[in-house]
């Protein structure tokens, strides 16, 4: 039983101050950050760090937040420059709304989360489910997109070992109730007792997930890193297979380097992917600094 429930937890994990712009509000209750109304929803981010460039922002996984899913990573990759956090429908301080959750829905938000605080472009760094919504956002609004950053992300539920999806079916609240992700949840959330209901709503994600083709991923024009553990829940060989979509696997001392890359972390499994500073820097701001 121990084996069933956690590997239903790490299926459901795959789906895991600047001055104030106008028409913002500031958050209430604990947390930082700021709300603005985008597509009828009252959208929670975060801003920390300070710089002039394009700014970078982060997309957590499914049942996260900034925290869960940043907290290691985001002191770092604020140094020296402007970081955006943004937390998707249902999630963190963003409280749900009545409509599904679906990637072309929250890149939607997210790019008019950008738009609404005068961020024309972004380089986007996404993890697990918050990775579909980065490369969803590059996908319908290429140019507020100028480079990505993907850790954990597939584009089909092939992309995943055998049986991840299936247990997803088995998902109940209770499964997750002594995970940081609940206590986070139940800490920020607008309605605390919406967490069943956001459980829901994930499984009806996966089940509505959408197929991404060969030839729309061929057509992103932003270079992309590629960020996967080597025990990760999504299959080495679909990493791989993304990365040749992105104009990677080549031979580089023939035809150059591509502009996209990839980088496997060693012993890593997909909910350890983004708390490993150590591995993840200097990858990260190398590959920005690049793009």
């Amino acid at each position: 039983m121990r084996k069933i429930i956690t590997a239903v937890t790490a299926a459901a994990l795959l789906v895991a101050g600047a001055a104030q712009p106008v028409g913002a509000e500031p958050a209430a209750g604990p947390g930082r950050g700021h709300y603005v109304e985008v597509n009828g929803l009252r959208s929670y981010y975060e801003v920390h760090g300070h710089g002039r460039g394009v700014p970078l922002v982060l997309v957590h996984g499914a049942f996260s937040a900034t925290g869960t899913s940043f907290a290691e990573l985001l002191p770092r990759l604020a140094r020296g420059r402007k970081v955006i956090s943004v937390e998707l429908q249902g999630h963190g301080h963003t409280a749900d709304i009545d409509r599904p959750l679906t990637l072309p829905g929250m890149a939607d938000d997210a790019a008019a989360l950008l738009r609404a605080i005068g961020v024309p472009q972004a380089d986007v760094f996404g993890y697990s489910m918050g990775a579909g919504v980065a490369l969803s956002l590059a996908l319908r609004h290429p140019g507020q997109v100028r480079a990505l950053v993907l850790a954990s992300v597939a584009y089909t539920l092939d992309g995943m070992h055998p049986g991840m999806v299936e247990s997803m079916e088995n998902l109940k609240p209770e499964h997750l109730m002594q995970s940081p992700y609940y206590a986070e949840y139940v800490r920020i959330a607008p309605r605390p007792q919406d967490f069943p209901r956001l459980v829901e709503k994930v499984k009806n994600y996966l089940r509505a997930f959408p197929r991404i083709t060969a030839e729309q991923l061929r057509a992103v024009t932003a270079p992309v890193l590629l960020i996967a553990g080597d025990s990760d829940i999504i299959r080495l060989a679909h990493t791989v297979e993304l990365f040749g979509h992105f104009g990677g696997g080549v031979n580089g001392d023939v035809t150059g380097l591509p502009k996209s890359r990839l980088a496997v972390l060693p012993a890593t499994k997909h909910t350890t992917v983004t708390s490993q500073p150590a591995l993840l820097f200097p990858l990260i701001p190398d590959f920005l600094g690049a793009a």
